[in-house]
């Protein structure tokens, strides 16, 4: 209701201004009402293209090219500064009442316009503008570049790369929040947790274009799940909830020294995180001792999948440059000299067992019932750990369930965080929106997502589902990959990875 106001104080100057406008030129004044028909005669008045009328017909997109259009009236009214333009685009609904109400103008058609000649900073500022608005629009629903941060999808990603990632992959998705500072993701440049969007205003969450959903193997770029409350000292470095269960909530939002703010960010303004799917909506899960079982099915481990292997019987005798051969970073190799063991792919591993040093290379697993407290859903009723998990089933949209206080604590933040539900237990019964429930139906379908590098990635296992409503695209290509242990005269830049696709 809130929303439909707000939308009626905005539209209802606008459209008085254009019953007058339209009267000027000719036309009914009734015909400012009638809509889309208000929107060719507009697009008629200010001499553009017939096929202006097909972007006004795309969702979101039609948003900037009415602003574009509004702009375009600011010049018939002979306004052509660059405070005009933003006042004819971001508050017509004040601007163009006080024109033509107040001012009393008159619009002029393009062709009786006297030619406005622009300076060359003018001319320079409209190209830069118009350059941030169109790489915008691609970058919020074409395609755009990320960069990969940490090592949980190596060897199939490797810290470094940048990629080439497809938002059209699964559906153009609705920005949740379409006020924000451009080319920028959820900080302001210079700063270190000034927000770079506007959250008074938030859209319900929608596809476009979606031929094709998230299918199990595919590689998938989404925004953090529980990402939606952030230590701003920490960031997605460690996950809010998992600071909670550690130090208590109390500490938390009260040790600002240790923990900075805690913030708030919506769905699209959360951190982008790339996992690998493994189930898909509909799907059981059960992982045991690290073989992933789909609805009672063995499946394939990627080609390039990592495991831990401890190095028996010392590694230190083993010379950096050896390990550097077989693939292992400066990262890993860390982690092999602090606690004893090292991520390796098959191939690597099978390598390694032929250094002169090494008697026996063993895999490193956590044994059944062997409960991990960070582990999803972080209760000692489920015993799991990465190694041993589930069975667990992945909701799909519409698919209804038994819900009980026994199997609760694995589809409660999907009811309440997700899904917008309240969520009550009185006498040990569950109430869902004031009403008992034995039952429950998803709105949404769900997808569970880990890193190729299995021991070193924080994902699934550790919070849970990714709603479908999080998931950005996929990644495509690598058009450049940079080694971080390496010098540019030294064999930075990764020749063999470039334009290479995601697998």
């Amino acid at each position: 209701m809130l929303q439909f106001l707000l939308l009626l104080i905005i539209v209802s100057p606008i459209i008085a201004s254009l019953c007058v406008m339209f009267k000027q030129q000719g036309y009914k004044w009734w015909e400012a009402i009638i809509s889309p028909w208000n929107l060719w005669i507009l697009i008629k008045i200010t001499n553009k293209s017939w096929w202006w009328i097909l972007l006004l017909c795309i969702p979101f997109i039609n948003f900037f090219v009415l602003m574009l259009l509004f702009v375009e009236l600011s010049v018939g009214f002979k306004r052509n500064a660059i405070w005009e333009y933003f006042a004819a685009a971001v508050l017509p609904f004040i601007y163009f009442p006080y024109l033509i109400f107040i001012n009393k103008e008159v619009y002029t058609q393009p062709k009786d316009l006297p030619i406005f000649k622009k300076g060359v900073a003018r001319d320079w500022f409209d190209t830069i503008i118009f350059s941030v608005f169109a790489a915008t629009i691609v970058r919020m629903f074409f395609f755009e570049n990320y960069t990969i941060p940490t090592s949980s999808m190596e060897k199939s990603m490797l810290i470094g790369d940048f990629v080439y990632v497809s938002k059209l992959a699964y559906g153009a998705r609705m920005p949740q929040t379409p006020i924000a500072f451009p080319l920028v993701h959820h900080t302001l440049p210079l700063t270190k947790n000034t927000k770079s969007y506007v959250d008074a205003v938030q859209l319900n969450y929608r596809r476009f274009f979606q031929r094709n959903t998230v299918q199990r193997g595919d590689v998938v770029v989404f925004n953090f799940p529980v990402g939606d409350t952030v230590s701003t000292h920490y960031q997605s470095a460690a996950d809010y909830y998992a600071l909670v269960r550690e130090h208590g909530r109390e500490r938390i939002w009260n040790d600002r020294l240790s923990f900075g703010e805690i913030i708030v960010r919506p769905v699209d303004k959360r951190e982008n995180f790339v996992k690998r799917c493994v189930a898909a909506a509909g799907d059981t899960l059960q992982i045991i001792n690290q073989q992933i079982f789909i609805n009672g099915i063995l499946q394939e481990c990627p080609k390039n999948t990592q495991f831990n292997y401890q190095i028996l019987p010392n590694p230190f005798v083993i010379p950096k440059t050896r390990w550097r051969d077989i693939g292992v970073s400066n990262e890993d190799l860390d982690m092999l000299y602090s606690y004893g063991y090292v991520p390796l792919t098959n191939e690597m591993r099978d390598k390694a067992k032929l250094f002169p040093d090494v008697e026996q290379i063993r895999s490193v697993i956590f044994p059944a019932d062997e409960f991990d407290a960070r582990i999803f859903p972080h209760n000692e009723n489920f015993p799991w750990n990465t190694d041993n998990f589930g069975p667990l089933y992945i909701p799909k949209q519409g698919r209804t369930i038994e819900i009980s206080i026994e199997n609760l604590p694995l589809y409660h933040r999907i009811i309440t965080t997700y899904e917008g539900n309240s969520l009550d237990i009185q006498n040990d019964e569950i109430f869902i929106n004031g009403e008992p429930a034995h039952t429950y139906t998803f709105k949404m379908d769900y997808y569970w997502v880990m890193g190729d590098n299995r021991h070193n990635s924080a994902d699934s296992r550790f919070w849970g589902f990714v709603p479908e409503d999080h998931v950005v695209g996929q990644p495509k290509f690598t058009w450049l990959s940079l080694d971080k242990d390496k010098g540019w005269f030294q064999g930075k830049i990764r020749w063999y990875r470039m334009f290479r696709t995601v697998k």
